[in-house]
């Protein structure tokens, strides 16, 4: 009994298999594992083989890396398509994950509420299990809500939003659903967040797709009912107060303990010495242990030499991520057009496949590198990257990890979301937080290059960097790290509360 009191509970994490959830909760594990929690990431197998071997999947940080065999077969550069590894989390995984359980003494599961498929598993093994939301407070809010959309009648069994409300007494006939009243309605959103029904996080895709997707969330949903905790990665004053009390007391928000733990990337192994900026001026920053887990793709570091040539907060970076689709052929010529067109110095982080290079100029890579004008790689490091002294702009798609990687490293942002959560990060990034403004749809070679130049230069530009600067200081300084490593501590002390009974339970299997 002795003995196993001072044996450090076992903590497991499953994440969804995707760069941008993966990589948070090998920053969530480190975190815990700093906590004193002995701690394994189990991932499917066509990501352990990308990422074991790398400081990300070594234990030096007491961290663990588990691979689950997922009947999947690794198509080279590219991972599987959402369909083939969604089938294989449900059908093939579940008997992995629960002989995985079955010989090692754990603690606690913390599942990606993406990754639903391992809360029955856990439940089977009789561990208990927490969710894990990779993206920001107010997009799991928005998606935490969709039972009470569907119940008062604003969206569709398919997710659809419904052209008339039927019973919110919030709403009239009139009141403009198409500009994403209702969620504002609900107390879901601030006042200031503008979200078009179409923008809404689950409507991705074509009509078929986004039926599939919906069904997905609903089953999501319903397995998350089991957690008593779900760990967010984002920061306590991530709405600077303005919806500081919309969750409490609103039946539809009752639920699991919300423990804000971001940006994880602030969090360190305790670290308490703290690093300078690159660029300028700004509040010191808190190094962390590690920060950057393997990429799944492999980055391109001659980007780093170009960029030591350039002046300083001249380079617009580009980058649209690892998940998202192709923006299409038409958009990737003008945005080419736009940053040349800019006459400033690019970095242009383009996946080096047809479906996403489409539309390229032919041989315009050769070209602008050959005149000095800017360089396109297949991926970049981005944290090293957005911490160099060279870049003065991101145009992003908005993904949550691109965002507080932006605002640790004090970088303005030009927004251009395409699916998913991204409309919302937008929408805080250029109505809440005021540090970067949007570019339009249609993106024209024109506004490609009117919009960067706000953003770079004069008064507008100043008053970004103004805003970011602010919001970098609440996110990032001591006394934020401070409060995030509180809440962590509470969940590992939750964790450890409950440790004996689990350990009891083990006892009798």
């Amino acid at each position: 009994m002795g003995a196993e009191a001072a044996t450090p509970p076992a903590v497991l994490l499953v994440p969804f298999p995707a760069q941008g959830h993966v990589t948070p909760m090998l920053r969530l594990a480190r975190a815990l594992a700093a906590h004193g929690v002995a701690v394994t990431v189990a991932v499917p197998d066509f990501i352990h083989r990308r990422i074991a071997g790398t400081t990300a999947g070594s234990d030096d940080d007491g961290v663990a890396l588990a691979s689950i065999a997922s009947g999947v077969a690794d198509c080279g550069a590219d991972p599987p398509g959402f369909a083939e590894f969604g089938h294989a989390m449900e059908h093939h995984m579940p008997a992995h994950l629960e002989r995985l359980l079955a010989r090692r003494r754990v603690a606690c599961v913390v599942v990606d509420v993406l990754a639903s498929w391992a809360v029955p598993v856990a439940e089977r093994c009789g561990v208990p299990a927490a969710g894990f939301w990779p993206a920001m407070l107010a997009s799991y809010r928005v998606v935490a809500a969709i039972p009470e959309l569907m119940e008062e009648g604003l969206i569709s069994e398919s997710g659809t939003p419904c052209s008339t409300p039927q019973s919110s007494p919030n709403l009239s006939d009139d009141d403009g659903l198409s500009q994403g009243k209702m969620l504002r309605a609900l107390d879901i959103l601030p006042a200031q967040v503008e979200l078009k029904n179409e923008e809404l996080p689950w409507l991705v895709g074509d009509s078929a797709t986004q039926k599939s997707r919906f069904a997905f969330w609903l089953r999501a949903l319903h397995r998350a009912r089991s957690f008593r905790s779900v760990l967010v990665n984002s920061f306590p004053s991530e709405a600077g107060g303005v919806a500081a009390a919309a969750d409490d007391g609103h039946p539809a928000r009752q639920g699991p303990r919300v423990f804000p733990v971001g940006p994880l990337l602030a969090l360190g192994g305790g670290d308490s010495s703290m690093e300078q900026r690159t660029k300028g001026d700004g509040p010191p920053v808190a190094p962390c242990k590690q920060q950057q887990p393997s990429s799944m793709w492999q980055a391109d570091s001659t980007c780093m030499g170009w960029l030591d040539r350039q002046r300083a907060a001249s380079v617009v970076y580009v980058s649209f991520g690892s998940w998202v689709g192709p923006i299409g052929p038409e958009k990737v010529r003008e945005l080419a057009l736009g940053l040349e067109a800019t006459g400033r110095p690019f970095l242009w982080a383009l996946r080096k496949d047809p479906s996403w290079r489409a539309g390229l100029p032919d041989g315009y890579a050769e070209g602008v590198a050959a005149a000095g004008r800017g360089k396109v790689v297949g991926w970049a490091p981005q944290e090293d990257v957005l911490k160099h002294g060279a870049v003065g702009c991101y145009l992003t798609h908005c993904g949550w990890n691109s965002t507080v990687e932006a605002i640790r490293h004090g970088v303005r942002l030009l927004c251009c979301p395409v699916s998913g959560d991204q409309f919302i990060n937008c929408a805080y990034i250029t109505r809440v937080w005021g540090i970067g403004i949007r570019l339009g749809g249609g993106m024209s070679r024109d506004e490609v290059k009117d919009c960067i130049e706000r953003v770079m230069d004069g008064k507008e530009g100043r008053r970004l960097q103004e805003k970011m600067d602010s919001l970098r200081e609440r996110v990032v300084t001591a006394d934020a790290r401070s409060i995030v490593q509180r809440n962590v501590k509470s969940f590992v002390n939750e964790i450890r509360r409950d440790y004996p009974l689990s350990m009891q339970m083990y006892s009798t299997l």
